[in-house]
């Protein structure tokens, strides 16, 4: 039977670096958090190679002595927490007192600090975890920490590390949510020699999430007014409905400065859109709630994303209701004050509506009619089935051999779209447009790196992307038949699409791009009821004919036994 044994400290180190830090934006949280903490007015990091290769993170806060300086190398060592009673009570980012030594564990590091009003400093480098060296050093107030080869003695960890672009995203992410969560401290960003951002410590609120989201974007804030009750406070803005998005990566809420994850917190939100949402999607939000520190545990996940609340309830109604009061008070400024009636004027009669458009109205990509050569399967010939009307302008009604189909034109031709651009889209380029002015995306920096990833399925379906710098992207082509005030809503939706994939591959991405393009081009040109024998022939050379690319149906039949069953009848039996 084994022994059991005390790790030595490094090891031990080491073993709680895998739960602190992941990557190197692990990394950045807990140093930038550490900056914050002690009082810091400017934050510059700096990192090179997506921050395996560097991590520097610079601060003005109060700085540290030789003694303290060491004790922060030591496991559990903090200046945070005095005892059990203070766990209660947090008010700090940071409180264990693991994140420096478990980062020096698995690098080679290097802390220089420097008290204020102290004639020098002190620098201590670390290689793995092990002290190498401690002397004075010149130093300005405040704290260097570098950390140069990051899990350079632990290859396996290192190896799962994503590409530099992806690494930098996610640091880049990181740290918009310190500039949002402490608006008072400035923030600088270099990356590989080169400053991302730098954002004054004056900004407002306000402010940084419209240099977050964009000019365009920003101008449709909601503010959500101040609430105060029970022990918390909330705070903060929303975009309007139509800006909802799958997942909940675009909700960033701050609780007592610390950007946190709950689920109470997201049923709030969208409690307060009071069903104004489509099934499965989140509204976009920016919170800021304030909470008596006892009402909170933040210390039930090893990298303090998760809190635990005491009283759930309290704080989503609160949520629910702010969110509330904003759309109400939004409505009711835009609602349009309507004008005195002149007399003697009639009023215009009005037109009929139109619900389907005008078949060509807008030029879809050439593409061949043929499906590429392969075995198929065998259908039902679409001659089995004959129209018969419409139906609200909206179905084809059709008869068959068994009953009554309805057809959704719609759907159909999605389905064709799609196995039309899947084909083409692996044999050559699309058709594409020029733009003569590039039209400007800010999804944010993880979202750019996300497109930029798979620039070349993009480029096959008729989209230019560029990297602009910032979080923005550049889209200087799109397909013909697209207009580019549009190309901003769509690549929204295949960003949400991607996200679904943890690495989406160059296939995943072509069948989401594919799907969202024939999606787009059904809504813009879509047939008539009237068309549904062209469009059973082309949708019956199809792969899959019964279905749209996300599972609609495209044709829906009610059998005659089924018929019979809900009339009550017996079919061909006589009536006495």
């Amino acid at each position: 039977m084994p022994q059991i044994r005390v790790l030595p400290d490094v090891l031990a180190s080491q073993v709680a670096a895998g739960e602190v830090v992941e990557r190197p934006a692990s990394a950045v949280k807990e140093l930038v958090e550490n900056s914050l903490d002690a009082g810091a007015g400017e934050v510059l990091v700096e990192i090179r190679r997506g921050g395996a290769a560097l991590l520097r993170v610079t601060d003005d806060g109060c700085g540290m002595s030789r003694e303290d300086a060491l004790l922060s190398l030591e496991r559990h060592a903090t200046s945070k927490l005095v005892d059990s009673k203070g766990l209660q009570d947090i008010r700090t980012l940071g409180f264990r007192g693991e994140a420096v030594p478990s980062i020096a564990s698995v690098s080679r590091f290097r802390l220089v600090s420097c008290e204020s009003g102290a004639i020098s400093g002190t620098e201590i480098v670390l290689e793995g975890g092990v002290v190498k060296e401690v002397k004075e050093a010149g130093s300005a107030p405040g704290t260097m920490t570098e950390v140069r080869d990051l899990f350079f003695n632990v290859p396996a960890r290192r190896k799962f590390l994503r590409a530099e672009t992806t690494e930098s995203a996610h640091i880049e992410h990181q740290l918009r949510l310190h500039a949002l969560a402490s608006a008072g401290v400035r923030f600088r960003f270099r990356k590989d020699e080169r400053e991302v951002f730098d954002l004054p410590a004056g900004m407002s609120r306000l402010d940084r999430v419209r240099w977050m989201l964009g000019t365009n974007v920003g101008k449709e804030l909601v503010s959500v007014p101040t609430l105060h009750g029970n022990g918390l406070s909330v705070e903060g803005f929303l975009l309007p409905a139509g800006h909802a998005r799958k997942g909940r990566k675009h909700q960033c809420v701050f609780l007592n400065g610390r950007p946190v994850e709950d689920a109470a917190i997201s049923r709030g939100l969208l409690e307060g859109f009071r069903g104004g949402l489509t099934e499965g999607l989140h509204p976009a939000a920016w919170l800021w709630i304030e909470m008596e520190p006892k009402l909170v545990d933040v210390n039930v996940h090893p990298a303090k994303r998760e809190i635990r609340l005491h009283r759930p309830h309290e704080l989503r109604e609160a949520i629910a209701e702010a969110v509330r009061e904003a759309l109400k008070a939004e409505d009711e400024r835009r609602r349009p004050v309507a004008p005195k009636p002149e007399p003697q004027v009639s009023p215009p009669r009005p037109e009929p509506a139109r619900v389907w458009p005008l078949a060509n109205t807008v030029q879809a990509p050439a593409l061949p009619l043929e499906m590429p050569a392969q075995e198929k399967p065998v259908f039902p010939s679409p001659s089995r089935f004959r129209r018969i009307g419409e139906l609200l302008g909206r179905y084809a009604v059709l008869e068959s051999e068994d009953g009554l189909v309805l057809l959704d034109p719609r759907a159909a031709r999605e389905r064709i779209l799609y196995e039309r651009w899947l084909a083409g889209c692996e044999g050559k380029s699309l058709e594409t447009q020029n733009l003569l002015v590039p039209a400007l995306f800010e999804p944010g920096p993880r979202e750019v790196e996300l497109l930029l990833r798979h620039r070349e399925t993009f480029a096959d379906a008729g989209f230019e992307l560029e990297d602009f710098g910032g979080g923005t992207l550049q889209v200087t082509a799109v397909p013909l038949f697209f207009e580019a005030e549009d190309v901003g809503v769509f690549l929204t939706r295949v960003i949400d699409d991607l996200a679904e994939g943890a690495s989406p591959s160059a296939r995943f991405a072509l069948d989401r791009l594919a799907r969202s393009l024939a999606r787009r081009a059904a809504i813009q040109e879509a047939p008539r009821p009237e068309e549904a024998e062209a469009l059973l022939d082309r949708l019956f050379q199809c792969d899959l004919p019964y279905c749209a690319p996300d599972g609609r149906p495209t044709l829906t039949e009610f059998s005659l036994r089924e018929l019979e069953k809900r009339f009550g009848g017996g079919g061909t039996k006589s009536f006495d």
